[in-house]
């Protein structure tokens, strides 16, 4: 039996962001860390204040781990991850082919029966969508209903969360502040902190 996916109607009570626009380089949003986590507890509330009861959180990974395992600490509930991956190319902005993990890594003996599905934004909606799909198929037994969370809706979506933070109508590209990561080495690093401690 198919599992019940919640798909909510075109939200219209969520502040949209405002988002500068560069008309060589098209849109960009950029996201401090003091904005990134204020967010999440801005979704974790929008979720709480739904009513709406779940006993399992599966996040996307990367973008959703940290999102993921912020609300398994705030709701207590356990957390199973599914690594998928559609980015990659020059600065990973180039949408490629979705691969995903063989299974779901998850410390709980069964999935539990209604599932919060998290990921930090929902772009062209693929990811989201095949998600589902993928879970149907190879979890659809233990499921009874899935919604799905995440902090950045943009308006080019082909699927609307159940709950998000920002309505982006502009589509721009986001930076997260966790992208500096994937620009730095580990020698160079070790390098900055050595020439802090001769300082």
């Amino acid at each position: 039996m198919p599992i019940s996916v919640s798909h909510p109607s075109k939200p219209v009570d969520h502040q949209e962001q405002s988002v500068p626009t560069d008309p060589a380089n098209g849109s960009d949003l950029y996201i401090s860390w003091a904005e990134y986590h204020r967010s999440i507890e801005r979704l974790a509330g929008m979720i709480y204040q739904s009513g709406w009861q779940f006993n399992q959180i599966v996040c996307l990974a990367k973008g959703g781990l940290r999102v993921g395992d912020v609300l398994s600490r705030l709701y207590d509930q356990p957390m199973a991850i599914l690594a998928v991956s559609s980015y990659g190319g020059s600065n990973n902005q180039a949408r490629g082919a979705l691969t995903f993990a063989k299974d779901l890594t998850m410390t709980t003996a069964n999935l539990g029966n209604r599932v919060l599905l998290v990921d930090d934004l929902v772009d062209s909606g693929a990811s989201l969508q095949k998600t589902l799909v993928w879970l149907d198929r190879h979890y659809g037994f233990y499921i009874d209903e899935i919604r799905t969370a995440v902090l950045w809706y943009k308006a080019c979506s082909t699927i609307a969360p159940n709950y998000y933070v920002d309505y982006l109508a502009h589509n721009p590209w986001i930076h997260q502040p966790f992208e500096c990561y994937e620009t730095t080495t580990p020698a160079e690093l070790a390098a900055a902190e050595a020439s802090t401690l001769i300082s």
